[in-house]
């Protein structure tokens, strides 16, 4: 591309960006929003709709099917509907729609897939240092989390299966919740407990509880084996006394000897009324679905950070509990209120607004989502390293990025778009913030517009010689921003086409290029 027809697709690009959504109709912004009063569908717009009339703050609009359908796909199974998803969903006049196609999303592979991805950040599945769990656990472990996630495990079982687990962490999948810490100190592992299930930071902690919740790790032996990497975790066998510790909420506990510390912590936690382990979980699904945790940061609960509403906190907890931990009725909850349904586009400009969740919050998609979205699009498949060459590094062209086991197996692109370490387990190692870096990537980078020249994405889309201009405009923006053009978006690529005179497929490359920088494409929303 010349840098002359280079400008030209800048200033395309922006003219797009200018026009998108400056269709008003009483009030409402076409095609991102619907006119319709707030009404609560559960109790999650309940306690919030009290907070904002409290508060003066008006809700943001309902949003459009079409914004509802990208955002549910992108926010439950991390991929973007098909043209044929996004025709179906358009034309369906059931009233039920959007609730049936988060239960369709369920049954989709892609929702283990991607909400695996999510339990992996946290869980540090990676094989390299400073973790270093080493390829063949890192398979294993990943399978274990992506087959609960599908079965729907309830987190209860979940939480204590790797807690208690001990063996081989080669043949015994939970146990490599042990191998992915940075030491095998009971302080170390104390740390990574209470992040995982508690939502709390240790380091934060008085002294004396800490060291009360420390007790519990205290005979966690780590041996190595004969096989190369291979370690075992274990109770030691040797302390005959009974010990005593303490659980976070001051209690005191004496385990009989014999018995696994552990397990006991574990009957603790799991408990209805733990003030810890709901609330933190729920508070995590929260922080997933919106960017944003009812108590932020998400992975940071203690007296003196308080809850945005503890009474939502309270119900999503309770409302776990009451599912016997099915984590996915939380989901459904949230996915199916009012609330999560309203549009990015607010109505209040009070300072509380955001925090109270007033409308729905606008972020970047994660490296991964971003990196399948372009290759579905436009194809060919990605290309991934290891810093240390290690089976499994080789991975095919059809393999989904969302998808990849290790955290060690990374590419430029997943660097520079933010991709966490999974060294920590913290939400925040995933930096969702643009840079000027990933804007001259996205605009003027060999590697998108080969997907786009070379890819079969754009010959498929164009298939078909017979086709309007105006159709094949379509399918790309139903393809991209899973939406219909506005006709002022029609005007302007009509005026683009005009002036350039190049041949059909280069100026639907270029429609198609300036779509994927618009934050439209870019961003949740």
């Amino acid at each position: 591309m010349t840098r002359r027809a280079h400008g030209s697709l800048v200033r395309f690009a922006l003219a797009l960006s200018l026009f998108a959504g400056l269709v008003r109709a009483g009030g409402v912004v076409a095609p991102f929003e619907q006119s319709a009063e707030f009404v609560a569908a559960n109790p999650i717009d309940e306690i919030l709709l009290a907070a904002w009339q409290a508060k003066k703050i008006a809700p943001a609009h309902l949003c459009s099917d079409e914004v509802f359908l990208r955002r549910v796909y992108v926010d439950l199974i991390g991929t973007l509907p098909t043209v044929d998803e996004v025709q179906a969903f358009r034309a369906d006049q059931n009233p039920g729609k959007r609730a049936a196609v988060v239960e369709t999303l369920f049954g989709r592979k892609e929702f283990a897939d991607y909400w695996s991805l999510k339990w992996c950040d946290v869980l540090r599945v990676k094989a390299e240092f400073p973790i270093n769990l080493w390829p063949n656990a890192v398979q294993t472990y990943h399978r274990w989390v992506r087959d609960a996630l599908r079965d729907n495990l309830p987190y209860d079982q979940f939480a204590r299966t790797l807690l208690t687990s001990s063996g081989s962490n080669f043949r015994e999948a939970p146990v490599n919740f042990y191998r992915a810490m940075q030491g095998h100190e009971k302080g170390t592992i104390a740390q990574a407990v209470a992040l995982t299930f508690m939502g709390s930071r240790t380091e934060q902690w008085p002294q004396a509880q800490r060291e009360g919740f420390e007790a519990f790790f205290s005979r966690v032996l780590f041996k190595g084996t004969a096989e190369w990497k291979e370690e075992i975790v274990m109770l030691d066998p040797a302390p005959a006394a009974p010990l005593q510790a303490v659980f976070p909420d001051g209690q005191e506990v004496v385990v009989p000897a014999g018995t696994d510390p552990r397990r006991v912590l574990a009957d603790w936690l799991i408990q209805g009324d733990n003030p810890w382990f709901a609330p933190a979980a729920v508070n995590r699904q929260w922080f997933w679905l919106f960017g944003r945790g009812i108590v932020q940061e998400a992975d940071d609960l203690r007296p003196d950070n308080p809850p945005a509403s503890p009474e939502l906190l309270a119900y999503l907890a309770q409302e776990l509990v009451a599912a016997k931990y099915d984590m996915r009725q939380v989901i459904r909850l949230i996915v199916n209120s009012r609330t999560y349904q309203q549009s990015s586009l607010p109505q209040s400009d009070q300072p509380e607004a955001a925090s109270l969740f007033a409308c729905y919050p606008v972020r970047r998609l994660d490296a991964e989502v971003l990196v399948d979205a372009l290759t579905r699009i436009f194809g060919p498949g990605e290309e991934y390293s290891s810093a240390i060459p290690e089976p499994f590094t080789f991975i095919p062209e059809s393999h989904r990025t969302v998808t990849l086991a290790d955290g060690s197996i990374t590419s430029q692109f997943l660097e520079m778009f933010g991709r966490p370490a999974r060294d920590t387990g913290l939400l925040d190692e995933r930096n969702n913030q643009p840079t000027d870096g990933q804007r001259l990537h996205l605009l003027n980078s060999s590697h998108v517009r080969n997907k786009i020249e070379k890819g079969w994405g754009m010959k498929t889309m164009l298939m078909g010689g017979d086709r309007s201009p105006v159709s094949v405009v379509q399918t790309l923006y139903d393809g991209i921003l899973s939406r219909a053009p506005t006709p002022a978006e029609l005007m302007a690529i009509h005026g683009y086409t005009s002036q350039t005179g190049t041949q059909r497929s280069q100026v639907m490359g270029d429609v198609a290029w300036a779509l994927i920088n618009t934050k439209e494409f870019l961003y949740r929303h």
